[in-house]
C-alpha cells in the first residue's frame, strides 16, 4: 500500500517521502517541513493518532488524512479532533483520495496566497501607484515592460522613497508569475541572526527557540517573486548563501541537510552605491554581477518635477476619502510651493506633506498655510545657519525672529505691488485670505 501510494502520488507531481512506521514518520516530520501527512491508524509501534498529534505539534498547518482497515467511531472522532481533514476506510478509491489531496492542498495554497494578497492590499495606502508623465518615468515604464516577461534577476536602484518596491511589484504582476506569490523582505529590518531563518526556513532544534519546522520566504514565494529590499544591508555571511541560490537555484534550511529547489525570481533593490561598496570590499563582487543582470534606475522626484501635480492630486484624493473631508483640489500657490521644493524624501515625503495638508485644511482647496513650514517658507526658515546663533547663554528669541521674517517679506511684497494686496499675495505664493490675515496680525499698511 505504501509503495503504491508513493508511485501514484509521485505521478501526480508530488514529492513523496515514505516511512515504514510511526517512529520513522515522526523523525521525518521533525527533519523537514511537509504539506501533507497520509497515515495509517494501526501500526506496530505508534498509532496514527499519535503520529497525527506530534505532526500537528510540529506544524499545525499540515494537511492530514488518516487510513484504516478497522473503522472505529471513537478513533475517527479523535483523529478529527486533532485536526485530520478526512478519514478513509480501506479499501478506498484511489481516485477519490487523489481528488481530496488535490482539493485540500489547493485550498491551503490559496489560503496562503490570500494572506499575502491581504498584506499587499493593506500596505497600498503607504505609497502611491506608479504615476508619472515625465520622460524619466517613461523610460522606467518601458524597462518594466521589457524585463517583466523574462525570468532574469533584476536590480532596482534609486534614492529612498522613490518607489522601488512598486517597480518590483509592477514587474511581477506583468510577468508570467503573476498568479504566484510576491513576497517582500527588507534586509535592513530583519536582525542578522534571524535573516537566514526568515529567508530559508529552519528545522526543529536548529536554534534555541526553533520548536517547530518553519518554511522560509523562499519557499513561500515558490513559483513567484521574492523582493529583497535594501540588499546593500545584507550581511556578508548571507551574501554567500544568496549567491548559491542565484547560481544553483537550491538552498538548505537552517539546521537541515536536505537541499530544496528554488523556483523563484529574485528582484533586489538598493538606495546605496553598490559598485562603490564592491570597490570598498563591503559587498561581494560576484553577487553584484549576479544581481545586476537587468537594472532599473528610479529617478528622484526633483528630476521629474512635472509629475508632482499628478502625484499630489492622487494623494489628495486618497487622503480626503480616508478622512471623509471635502478637500477637492490644491490651490495654485500651494502647487507652486510643492513644485519648488527639492523633496529629499522623494514621493514618500510628498505623500506625508499632502496627508498633513488635507488633515489641517478647512476649505475645499489646499492653501499654502496648510503646508508644512519648511515647504511653505523654505528650509532656511526652519533651520537657520548655525553661524547666526548667538553664543551660549546670550539668549535667542525665535518667535521675534520669525515675526521679523514675516514682516520683512510682507512689507517688501506690498511695496513692489504698489499696496495692492492681491498682487502682493501672488508675489509670495500665498492665498489672499492668508496674506490678509498676516497683514492684519502685524498691523501693516
Amino acid at each position: 500500500m505504501r509503495e503504491m501510494l508513493r508511485i501514484v502520488l509521485g505521478r501526480d507531481g508530488y514529492d513523496v517521502v515514505v516511512a515504514a512506521n510511526g517512529t520513522e514518520g515522526i523523525e521525518r516530520l521533525r527533519a523537514e517541513p511537509f504539506d501533507l501527512l497520509l497515515s495509517d491508524i494501526r501500526m506496530p509501534d505508534l498509532s496514527g493518532v499519535d503520529v497525527l498529534r506530534e505532526a500537528k505539534r510540529i506544524n499545525h498547518e499540515i494537511v492530514a488524512f488518516m487510513m484504516t482497515a478497522f473503522a472505529s467511531t471513537d478513533t475517527a472522532v479523535e483523529a478529527m479532533r486533532l485536526g485530520a481533514l478526512d478519514y478513509f476506510t480501506k479499501p478506498f478509491s484511489m481516485d477519490e483520495l487523489r481528488l481530496k489531496i488535490r482539493q485540500h492542498l489547493e485550498a491551503r495554497r490559496l489560503k496562503q496566497e490570500n494572506l499575502l494578497l491581504k498584506r499587499a492590499l493593506g500596505s497600498r495606502h503607504e505609497f502611491s501607484s506608479i504615476l508619472g508623465r515625465s520622460d524619466a518615468m517613461q523610460v522606467v515604464f518601458a524597462m518594466i515592460e521589457t524585463v517583466a516577461n523574462t525570468s532574469s534577476t533584476v536590480l532596482v536602484s534609486g534614492e529612498s522613497g522613490t518607489g522601488k518596491e512598486l517597480v518590483a511589484r509592477a514587474i511581477h504582476f506583468n510577468s508570467l508569475r503573476r498568479d504566484r506569490p510576491f513576497v517582500a523582505v527588507n534586509c535592513a529590518a530583519v536582525p542578522e541572526t534571524l535573516l537566514e531563518s526568515e529567508l530559508f526556513g529552519h528545522v526543529r532544534g536548529a536554534f534555541t527557540d526553533a520548536h517547530t519546522n518553519k518554511k522560509g520566504l523562499m519557499e513561500v514565494a515558490e513559483g513567484g517573486t521574492i523582493f529583497l529590499d535594501e540588499i546593500g544591508e545584507m550581511p556578508a555571511s548571507m551574501q554567500v548563501k544568496l549567491l548559491r541560490v542565484l547560481q544553483d537555484r537550491r538552498f538548505r534550511r537552517l539546521g537541515g541537510t536536505d537541499e530544496v529547489q528554488a523556483d523563484v525570481r529574485i528582484i533586489a533593490a538598493t538606495n546605496q552605491d553598490l559598485p562603490k561598496m564592491v570597490a570598498d570590499g563591503r559587498f561581494r563582487e560576484d553577487l553584484f554581477y549576479r544581481l545586476n543582470v537587468l537594472s532599473i534606475q528610479v529617478p528622484p522626484l526633483r528630476e521629474r518635477v512635472e509629475d508632482i501635480p499628478l502625484l499630489a492630486e492622487y494623494f489628495l484624493e486618497q487622503f480626503a476619502s480616508q478622512m471623509g473631508k471635502r478637500v477637492r483640489s490644491i490651490s495654485g500657490p500651494a502647487l507652486q510651493l510643492l513644485q519648488g521644493r527639492q523633496w529629499r524624501g522623494n514621493v514618500r515625503e510628498l505623500q506625508n506633506a499632502i496627508e498633513r495638508a488635507v488633515a489641517l485644511e478647512r476649505t475645499e482647496a489646499v492653501l499654502p498655510e496648510s503646508l508644512r513650514d519648511d515647504v511653505r517658507l523654505g528650509p532656511s526658515a526652519i533651520a537657520p545657519a548655525t553661524s547666526e546663533l548667538p553664543a551660549l547663554g546670550d539668549g535667542f528669541d525665535l518667535e521675534a525672529r520669525g515675526e521679523a521674517f514675516y514682516r520683512h517679506y510682507l512689507a517688501l511684497a506690498l511695496e513692489r505691488a504698489g499696496g495692492v494686496q492681491v498682487k502682493a499675495a501672488d508675489l509670495l505664493g500665498m492665498s489672499f485670505r492668508s496674506f490678509r490675515y498676516y497683514v492684519k496680525k502685524y498691523n501693516l499698511r
